[in-house]
């Protein structure tokens, strides 16, 4: 286990759904270590509180400095506060020892809707607390409660997607660097409209809001009655990420990712560890977590947003620099053939072994439409064929080949991950792009066509759905070298890119 320990200070929870016993599941789920510090104690029966207490103000102020003294505390999680006592303790002991990450869930209205906290607690955590707040997570009702006694409520009835971002963005002015506002009391429809009926609901949306950018998280809707304990686990999913390195966005949409994943395994209860979270992202969101990482994020942008596929969405590509590229290409497919051939080699699986039989009659497809788009533009197949190799297409296709002798069968697919997911990604957003000229007034229009057709995506989502099954079969170890193959692929990738601008 790590050594990476979180504070939690929080109450005690005797069912165990909530509170820190609820915490202390969820960080040892992420591998690291909690210490505690109890604010008040509940006994619990089925569906009611027996008992409560509260621990003195002396005992609590105690608790979080002996965490502190014994070293290594970078982050606090923050949830329920029983008094304004305790709360302005609270306040008072972030500031003395000034922690790298503060996550506070202020649990100020239950589960019920019952109010937990006065006046005067809720008014010392929106003027003291949130501003010491590194990320503040909260529901829309905990959200309307504190921006009503902040006196900054400006839209009370939150009913829309819109609505809903408006509410971050004013939780965001209370003075927390980062506002996840938690949307699973508003679920809307496919298309993030609201509902006119209970079957049209279909998406949970979380609103991750910094100051300047908004980022929505998707999760399906699963219906009113989720397994308990869902609601709890958000904040200190959010803290052991932050605590391992993750920078915020990344942190908090891989705790929504984890929270999503137990509620489709808990039964009841939501499972804590259903995936033992020696992996770095939950089930099924492998290619969400890669293109997400720090060390991916810049190299995938510039390839993605490179100049060349700017000025083909544009049509200001000039036509001799875009029928290098396709002779170039039309090359690079045949050594991508190749690639996919040993790919084919490396596997004793029949199910790998005909799903890379069945790429390389795609790739011989394509090429067969891309010398007739090629015709379009003057270049005979036997042009295109006699064109040397530009060494960036020399680079790329051999640095796979390599990849293909020297490394596992997966690790193959992660040198193909790059040319598979970036083609559909660029012509998805120059189709979906309003400055993208369209129709007529762009003679680049066909191959933005291409890539978003029925058969290019369904190639596109077989491949994912391997690079998906096969990742979480992989060790921690082995994903990082995975990545770091990913990474060099996608240099060379953008190599092309260059390629076609000279």
């Amino acid at each position: 286990m790590s050594q990476k320990r979180i504070l939690v200070i929080a109450d005690s929870d005797s069912s165990g759904v909530s509170g820190l016993e609820a915490d202390q599941k969820v960080i040892a789920a992420h591998g690291c270590y909690a210490v505690t510090a109890t604010t008040a104690l509940t006994a619990h029966g089925p569906g009611d509180v027996l008992e409560t207490c509260s621990p003195s103000v002396a005992f609590v102020k105690a608790a979080i400095d002996g965490c502190f003294d014994g070293g290594g505390v970078e982050v606090v999680k923050i949830g329920f506060l029983a008094s304004a006592e305790i709360v302005q303790i609270v306040v008072d002991a972030l500031r003395r020892h000034g922690p790298r990450f503060v996550v506070v869930d202020p649990v100020v209205v239950s589960m019920s809707g019952t109010r937990l906290l006065s006046d005067e607690a809720v008014h010392i955590i929106h003027t003291q607390l949130l501003p010491l707040t590194t990320v503040l997570t909260l529901s829309i009702s905990e959200a309307v409660l504190l921006l009503d006694k902040a006196g900054a409520l400006h839209q009370p009835d939150v009913r829309s997607l819109d609505d809903l971002t408006q509410l971050a963005k004013a939780l965001y002015s209370l003075g927390p660097d980062f506002v996840l506002l938690k949307g699973g009391q508003l679920p809307l429809t496919g298309n993030l409209d609201v509902p006119k009926h209970d079957s049209d609901k279909q998406v949970i949306v979380d609103v991750l809001y910094d100051g300047t950018d908004v980022s929505l998280i998707k999760t399906a809707y699963v219906g009113a009655s989720l397994p308990l304990g869902v609601e709890y686990a958000f904040a200190s999913a959010i803290a052991s990420n932050l605590v391992l390195g993750d920078a915020v966005p990344l942190a908090t949409r891989k705790a929504c990712r984890y929270v999503e994943a137990g509620i489709s395994k808990g039964k009841g209860l939501i499972d804590y560890f259903h995936s033992t979270y020696t992996l770095p992202f939950s089930p099924r969101y492998f290619i969400e977590y890669l293109l997400n990482r720090e060390d991916v994020k810049p190299v995938w942008h510039a390839h993605v947003h490179h100049d060349f596929v700017k000025r083909i969405g544009d049509g200001t590509l000039p036509v001799e620099k875009f029928k290098g590229y396709l002779a170039q290409d039309y090359l690079f497919l045949v050594q991508f053939a190749r690639a996919k051939a040993l790919s084919a080699y490396k596997t004793n699986s029949m199910e790998d072994i005909a799903a890379g039989a069945e790429e390389i009659l795609h790739i011989q497809r394509e090429m067969s439409l891309h010398l007739d788009y090629c015709a379009e533009f003057g270049l005979s197949k036997k042009e295109v064929e006699k064109q040397e190799e530009h060494q960036a297409c020399t680079a790329y296709t051999r640095y796979v080949l390599d990849i293909a002798h020297s490394e596992s069968w997966f690790a193959l697919q992660m040198a193909f991950a790059p040319c598979l997911l970036g083609y559909g990604i660029i012509a998805r957003r120059l189709w979906d792009d309003p400055e993208t000229v369209k129709e007529q007034g762009n003679r680049y229009w066909k191959w933005i066509q291409n890539y978003v057709a029925d058969d290019y995506r369904a190639a596109v989502e077989a491949g994912e759905a391997i690079l998906e099954q096969h990742a979480s079969l992989q060790s921690p170890s082995q994903i990082e070298s995975l990545v770091k193959i990913f990474i060099h692929a996608t240099k060379m990738e953008t190599g092309f890119w260059d390629m076609g601008n000279e």
